[in-house]
């Protein structure tokens, strides 16, 4: 039998009792962030995107409420960290050309943390450096299951980081 050319990245599955559980996913995560970091984050609505992204922004020391930007489709926070935080939602764009034009690659070059809402359809104007965060609603009322995957070299080496920055949290998934 042969292997892969290139072995499946790994996935950590997290069950979450309820909202703060995933905050506390997401504050975790915001531990080990650098600059330029991206977060991809796909779940049906609902399933606690925004959420995720209140703890991230809690743990960067955000101060400002953080709500869902489907509207506004890109809304940036100043974090105790001395980078931005810029959380977008782009639920709304049906182009990647529309997404381009948000400017997110050029907001990253200045050394902004990106939490993108439906990210998978930001991922072909991104690259390939981020970490895919989906977010499903179980059977149990309240609870999601949050899978983390590293995309590219930059989260593949972080990987242990943040594995020990999850430990503990919720429950691994059956």
């Amino acid at each position: 039998m042969t292997q892969p050319a290139h072995p499946l990245p790994p996935t950590q599955e997290i069950v979450c009792a309820g909202p703060e559980a995933t905050k506390a996913v997401g504050a975790a995560i915001a531990r080990t962030l650098l600059p330029g970091d991206v977060l991809l984050l796909d779940g049906d609505l609902g399933a606690g995107k925004t959420t995720f992204t209140q703890g991230l922004a809690r743990a960067m020391g955000v101060r400002d409420p953080v709500t869902s930007p489907t509207f506004t489709l890109v809304r940036s926070y100043p974090t105790a960290f001395g980078v931005e935080l810029i959380h977008v939602d782009v639920y709304r764009l049906d182009r990647l050309f529309d997404i381009v034009a948000l400017g997110l690659p050029e907001m990253l070059e200045n050394g902004g943390v990106a939490a993108i809402e439906w990210g998978g359809r930001a991922a072909p104007a991104l690259g390939p450096e981020h970490l895919n965060v989906s977010l499903t609603l179980t059977e149990t009322e309240g609870e999601r299951l949050v899978a983390l995957t590293p995309s590219g070299s930059r989260w593949q080496a972080r990987w242990p980081d943040l594995m020990a920055a999850v430990e503990g949290l919720g429950s691994a998934a059956p």
